[in-house]
């Protein structure tokens, strides 16, 4: 029990080393990227600051698999230098139970990026979207969803259009039973329009059967008019709808399966958000995989040789693992891989080729 207790504590000071680096280096790679993104009059040196804090925790959490790699690779090596790995094979530990420990650790740091590292990149994400798009152009997302439908925002100098719809289509261009409410510069409601459906053209909003109001008049109902077909003008484009989605990454794990049923509610493609469901899910599993794989390639004396070429392939190897994944994960969302099986196959798969090569070099 010691010695599990001392390899986990070694391998959580790997992790957390390698962790701070390349935190550091994100950070100052997105700084730069910010000072080149925005000039001085639309952002200040502490707002583009600001900004790469934001993005940090989003560009950390994507990288864990390679930092979790990279920390098995640094402390093995370490252990084979000092010759503990030849200590405990002499004491009668396999490869296998050497790593029991590492195996822990990883798939609580797995499980904890998962249920609370998650929620924290979701709302910097939000947050850093939301002031990178105020800083740019003063814009910010038109739409968004909720158990009550669909909404979305248009606006001009004249007045903002706040648009409310029980149903849509994929791309929200097509509307039904929809609510259009007109706004003053100051704020004031204007008008009022309830309409049956709601098409987006090109630069106008065709309503059909169509009840308009007038809210400036005493009595609005009195001087309310019908129509069967309808144009209302818009600056809103199909590209602003879609940018508006809310991208998976931006939703905490423990709100995205009301998410989910919410857009399959407006009738939206959740296959995206499924997609990133089961592969948060499966991080831990996809952590584990890369404890293993860097363990097949690295636990061995450094009197054997060749270090160098076998932490390479450790590195490609893991690497060719990560891009499987985002692959897989890329054919999910596009519909050629079942979600279930895009999600779980790689780290699955990951497992099964480390385990074959470990019992394989090690114990074999």
């Amino acid at each position: 029990m010691i010695l599990h207790f001392y390899f986990a504590r070694r391998f959580l000071r790997a992790f957390f080393s390698v962790f701070a680096v390349f935190a550091v280096m994100l950070l100052l790679l997105d700084l730069i990227e910010q000072v080149r993104r925005f000039d001085a009059d639309e952002a200040t040196f502490r707002q583009i600051v600001e900004l790469s804090l934001l993005n940090l925790p989003q560009g950390v959490y994507r990288i864990l698999p390679l930092i979790t790699i990279l920390a098995t690779i640094a402390l093995f090596l370490n252990m084979a230098r000092t010759s503990e790995l030849v200590v405990a094979r002499a004491s009668g530990r396999s490869a296998l139970r050497s790593l029991i420990a590492p195996l822990a650790v990883t798939f609580c740091l797995g499980a904890f990026a998962v249920a609370a590292l998650n929620p924290i990149v979701a709302a910097t994400t939000t947050q850093y979207e939301a002031k990178s798009a105020r800083y740019a152009d003063g814009s910010e997302s038109v739409l968004s969803l909720s158990e009550d439908g669909l909404w979305l925002r248009q606006g001009n100098a004249e007045g903002q259009t706040v648009i409310h719809a029980k149903s849509s289509n994929e791309t929200a261009t097509q509307l039904q039973s929809v609510s259009f409410f007109t706004f003053s510069p100051d704020g004031t409601p204007t008008q009022r329009l309830e309409a049956s459906s709601a098409t987006l053209t090109d630069g106008a909003w065709q309503l059909g059967g169509v009840k308009k109001w007038e809210l400036a008049d005493p009595n609005p109902e009195r001087s309310a008019q019908t129509h069967f077909t309808y144009a209302l003008p818009t600056d809103l484009t199909v590209e602003q709808i879609r940018d508006g989605f809310a991208a998976p990454i931006s939703i905490p794990i423990w709100e995205l399966s009301s998410f989910i049923e919410d857009l399959n509610e407006a009738g939206f493609s959740s296959r995206a958000h499924r997609i990133w469901l089961q592969t948060e899910l499966a991080l831990p599993v996809l952590m584990i995989a890369m404890v293993l794989v860097g363990a097949g390639f690295t636990m061995r004396h450094t009197r054997l040789g060749k270090t160098g070429i076998m932490v390479l392939a450790a590195v490609l190897v893991g690497f060719g693992f990560y891009f499987i994944r985002n692959f897989a994960q890329v054919l999910g969302e596009s519909g050629q891989l079942p979600v279930t099986l895009a999600a779980w196959a790689p780290p699955f798969a990951g497992i099964c080729l480390a385990l074959g090569l470990l019992l394989h070099l090690e114990d074999g």
